[in-house]
């Protein structure tokens, strides 16, 4: 697995609210998630992998963290499972009708706020600035 981009307090601090329990799973599996929507992105890194331009570290942070923010909206456990089913409950959340869009071409479901990091970063695939 690559580099986990945010950490719980990062996660707490990006939502307004405390991590959930089993938030380093949630961020690890949301990592794998924005590795996977950069697959063919272009930008620095160290030996290790792990990008060494601020505005990049800052962009995967935010994007792991909508990630989860938006899984955590959704019912999503990190799984993805949750995509599956027409209506998921959260406490007094309730959401019904779930309708599956055109898959992203990663098969990732990106969040749209991670989606945005992402692209003003000039991260995604076939964006160069």
């Amino acid at each position: 697995m690559g580099s986990v981009y945010a950490t719980p307090e990062q996660l707490a601090t990006y939502t307004g609210a405390p991590a959930p329990e089993g938030a380093e799973r949630l961020l690890a599996r949301a990592s794998e998630d924005i590795d996977a929507a950069l697959l063919t992105a272009y930008y620095a890194t160290d030996a290790d992998g792990d990008p060494t331009e601020q505005h990049v570290v800052d962009a995967l942070r935010d994007a792991t963290c909508a990630q989860v923010e938006y899984q955590l909206a959704t019912g999503d456990d990190g799984t993805g499972a949750a995509g599956v089913w027409d209506a998921v409950s959260i406490g007094p959340v309730s959401l019904s009708g779930r309708k599956a869009g055109p898959p992203a071409a990663s098969g990732v479901d990106l969040a749209p706020r991670a989606h945005r990091a992402l692209l003003r970063a000039g991260l995604l695939p076939g964006v160069i600035w």
